[in-house]
């Protein structure tokens, strides 16, 4: 997604572009949701306008948020976010990552300087000091001032690169899968944090359908993932409560191990890294991939810029332009996700009632929620050009 997102940026520009793919984006299901969803912020969704893919994805399925309620398992403490109360008509918008993929995928294939080549495999990177080369497992050879690594939490370019990550296992799988809900959802996210991890509702276009995001310690996932769906929808109800009604679950779960991670370096001569292969985080957020997305527009608001100026897209300066501007925010972002983590996987006493305070404080104090609720959803920071609304 983040990958095609870059592309799109870069389409009708001088440069000319190859998009490698190792297999084509898999075929929108008819009825049944995708069970991976990203919660798109009003950033991500200004990006997805000014690149001309919004409203594919609108023609499929896309879903408000309106408000997020938040609560701590021995419900002592709560915050519940409006987007009303910062006159935006949503907050985020829930949309399935097949949906996003297949939206950008058809959006850069119009774009004349743009060359898809899907499905390859890459058989050998190569870095010198005048650009990179790719040798393909066909044969073929592909020469470039710089090859940008946006494939994935293992990335094969980065390690191409030797770049070294700082990584912390978090002993934690996300759990994945659709439910019905007797009650409508009526388009508010809800989470609950737990002892052995955060669950949320994430609500889906149609009233009655939700996405879950199941964290939970990996001993936990592996008995809930163990247990057949009656016994795990028992579980599922038991934690969440009764708030939507009854839950039926109406997909095969799946499962996903959890890592913060950070590279130790964003970019090297001729190369750059985007994405989960620069950075990945906690998903109680929802801002992994959007981290990825501002990736995106910031790396093509740099490269034009060099462009435009006749100079080396791949050269050390304008790299590094890039990698200032967005490692402070991907770092802050990873610390705050991680320290959320554990600040709600502590259930001591002390820790327990601060943690309590902290949100029932956070919910009452208008001014400083409106500021988390704007940052959350990308109003505020240094955005690129892209991410902006009012493009056009």
């Amino acid at each position: 997604m983040v990958g095609a997102a870059l592309v799109c940026a870069l389409g009708n520009s001088p440069l000319k572009v190859a998009v490698l793919d190792r297999a084509p984006a898999a075929p929108l299901p008819e009825k049944d949701y995708d069970p991976r969803v990203s919660a798109v912020t009003l950033a991500s969704r200004a990006l997805f306008e000014n690149l001309g893919a919004w409203e594919g994805m609108e023609r499929q399925r896309v879903s408000p948020v309106r408000e997020m309620r938040v609560w701590s398992d021995d419900d002592g403490g709560s915050i519940h976010f409006n987007a009303a109360e910062i006159g935006e008509p949503a907050l985020a918008y829930i949309v399935e990552n097949s949906v996003i993929q297949t939206a950008l995928i058809e959006r850069l294939h119009r774009f004349t300087n743009v060359h898809y080549l899907c499905p390859v495999e890459i058989g050998d990177i190569t870095l010198a000091d005048n650009g990179a080369a790719i040798v393909l497992r066909d044969g073929r050879l592909l020469q470039t001032r710089l090859l940008v690594g946006a494939d994935g939490a293992d990335s094969a370019v980065r390690r191409a690169a030797g770049i070294e990550t700082h990584a912390l296992k978090l002993n934690q799988q996300g759990i994945v899968a659709t439910v019905a809900t007797e009650r409508p959802h009526e388009q508010i996210a809800r989470q609950r944090f737990l002892s052995t991890g955060p669950l949320a509702f994430l609500p889906l276009d149609e009233p009655h359908s939700c996405s879950i995001v199941w964290s939970a310690d990996s001993a936990r996932a592996e008995q809930l993932l163990a247990l057949d769906d009656v016994a795990f929808i028992n579980e599922l109800q038991i934690v969440f409560g009764d708030s939507l009604g009854a839950v039926q679950i109406v997909s095969p779960r799946a499962a996903f191990p959890l890592t913060l991670s950070h590279a130790k370096a964003y970019t090297a001569p001729h190369l750059a890294l985007i994405g989960d292969a620069a950075h990945t985080v906690h998903p109680l957020a929802g801002q992994g991939v959007n981290l990825g997305f501002l990736d995106a527009a910031t790396l093509a608001e740099v490269l034009l810029d060099a462009a435009a100026n006749h100079k080396d897209i791949g050269g050390h300066a304008v790299l590094r332009r890039y990698e200032r501007w967005r490692k402070g925010d991907n770092l802050a972002m990873i610390s705050v996700t991680g320290g959320f983590k554990y600040l709600f996987g502590n259930d001591w006493p002390v820790v327990s009632q601060l943690r309590n305070w902290g949100l029932d404080l956070t919910n009452a104090a208008t001014p400083v929620k409106n500021f988390i609720m704007r940052r959350a959803s990308g109003l505020e920071g240094d955005l690129p050009k892209l991410a902006r609304r009012a493009l056009h």
